[in-house]
């Protein structure tokens, strides 16, 4: 029970404690007051967020859109199977030829799928570089859907219907994030290309969830929960590798507090962040590497000792390829890119986070999620792989960053040359000259290329939709009503405790009764 006031305290020396209180105290002052301006006229203000029925419309649009995304790729199944479950007549041909390949019916045969082998344990990579017993080419978070959606198939039909039924919810919660964090901007996910193209093309949906999960568990709530994003791009990375990245610049922007500068560093929290992340990542793949390590270390081998081919639509292919025969060191291809290519996507990403720390030096608040999508830019360009699915990847930061219209129509356009033009040129064959399908992916693959340098450029420098870039409250504790604080405040984060000193940053104990010193 409070007695009273109490006397006044005297005022600190200028260079004490008291002073270092009352520096952390108006540096939280003023981000309180950054956080309420944000609340107002930002996404956290209720005026500026999708209401119910927006988000219900927004997300039944997303429905509609993966529907037609199945029965796009359902246009390959059937009619009839061969006693291993495959479709038949020329399932091939008519994959290519009609553009209705996926990477989920073509694999249901080769890596076991069809015998409903659980993954990895007892898989291995052979001789000729192919993959058996149970294990496939992806993280082991895949791997266990590809299991679970093959679980009730028993032809490639099947197998393509069940793992649309697990993939879709990750679809339409990607959209509804979307639309809480972007507003209208999310029919961009909802409506665009990509997902009709490529939400049924192989197991994208689940990792770009999680991605855009951890940007709402940041962004989204009034709480912001850093440690929380860091598990689901541990959980990414368990799915598809790439979310694992975005580890870096979301401990920057805890590490710099999510304020412009001024403070001090919460080397803790970047640590605690990056701990929660990595260590999500352990656990989920140290049980297959315990029991079934040949099997486990057989995805990452193959992907490793893949060739840079026609498939890959990359620069390496056509054009430093074609540069090196010129210079007559063709053999040597390979192992140069195998060195480069790597190298090169790791300078870009150390690139993409050192420019987010000079822009918080000026007085932002770090970009975590511009330098995320830089990040990204650097390793579809980079990367000695660029698959046309990649594009679900990417286009969640074509809604989260304000880039213009004309960029984002411009890449599409080019990632849809790649992604039917590809399949055509494997139908008809023949070399680039030989029709407009291999023209088609050389313009595809080229504007790409040029389009994810320039979004590099500009995911570093454009501001985020709805506020994003506004300063965040990361407070390591706080609680749902601490006396003599707003709700959500923590009066011991302010002052650490020692012996006699007060929880209080006023320096009074409870009771009005100044602290003894210590």
């Amino acid at each position: 029970m409070t007695t009273g006031p109490g006397p006044p305290a005297p005022d600190p020396p200028a260079d004490g404690p008291g002073a270092r209180r009352g520096t952390e105290e108006h540096r939280t002052e003023q981000l309180s007051s950054a956080i309420g301006a944000r609340g107002r006229h930002g996404a956290a203000g209720t005026r500026q967020r999708l209401g119910r029925g927006a988000l219900a419309l927004l997300v039944l649009l997303t429905g509609l859109i993966l529907v037609l995304g199945y029965a796009n790729k359902a246009r390959c199944t059937g009619p009839e199977f061969d006693a291993a479950g495959r479709s038949q007549p020329d399932f091939a041909g008519r994959a290519y030829g009609d553009v209705c390949y996926s990477d989920i019916q073509k694999l249901w045969l080769g890596r076991d799928v069809d015998q409903h082998v659980f993954p990895y344990l007892n898989g291995s990579m052979g001789a000729d570089g192919e993959l058996h017993g149970g294990s496939v080419e992806y993280p082991v978070l895949t791997g266990v859907l590809i299991w679970l959606g093959a679980l009730a198939a028993h032809t490639d039909a099947g197998f393509l219907l069940g793992s649309a039924l697990l993939l879709a919810p990750f679809g339409l919660v990607t959209g509804w994030l979307l639309g809480r964090l972007a507003r209208w901007r999310a029919l961009l996910w909802a409506l665009g290309p990509p997902l009709v193209l490529y939400a049924f093309h192989n197991w994208d949906l689940p990792a770009v969830a999680c991605s855009v999960g951890a940007v709402f568990a940041v962004h989204g709530t009034r709480r912001p929960r850093p440690v929380l994003a860091a598990v689901l791009l541990g959980l990414g990375c368990a799915l598809k590798l790439y979310p694992g990245a975005f580890l870096v610049p979301l401990a920057l922007l805890v590490l710099t507090r999510g304020a412009p500068p001024g403070g001090t560093l919460d080397v803790p929290g970047a640590l605690r962040v990056l701990w929660a992340g990595l260590g999500t990542v352990v656990l989920v793949n140290l049980p297959f590497a315990l029991v079934g390590y040949e099997g486990w270390r057989a995805s990452f081998t193959f992907q490793e000792r893949r060739p840079v081919d026609a498939s890959t639509n990359s620069i390496w292919f056509w054009g430093v390829r074609p540069l090196m025969a010129d210079l007559g060191a063709g053999e040597r291809f390979g192992d140069l890119v195998d060195v480069l290519s790597p190298l090169l996507v790791l300078l870009s990403f150390a690139a993409a986070a050192l420019y987010g720390l000079r822009r918080w030096r000026r007085g932002e608040v770090y970009p975590w999620v511009g330098v995320s999508g830089a990040m990204l830019c650097g390793f579809l360009l980079l990367h000695k792989v660029h698959s046309p699915q990649y594009t679900l990847w990417l286009l969640p930061f074509l809604v989260l960053l304000r880039v213009r219209g004309g960029w984002i129509a411009g890449y599409l356009v080019a990632d849809a040359l790649i992604g039917i033009g590809v399949f055509r040129w494997f139908h008809v064959g023949g070399g680039v000259a030989d029709g407009f399908a291999p023209q088609a992916v050389v313009l595809g693959v080229w504007g790409t290329s040029l389009l994810c340098a320039i979004l590099f450029v500009l995911f570093l420098r454009v501001p985020t939709v709805a506020g994003l870039d506004a300063p965040v409250d990361l407070s390591a504790r706080r609680t749902p009503a601490a006396r003599g604080g707003p709700p959500g405040s923590d009066d011991r984060a302010a002052t650490p405790r020692g012996p006699g000193r007060s929880p209080h940053p006023s320096g009074r104990a409870r009771g009005g009764r100044t602290a003894a010193p210590g």
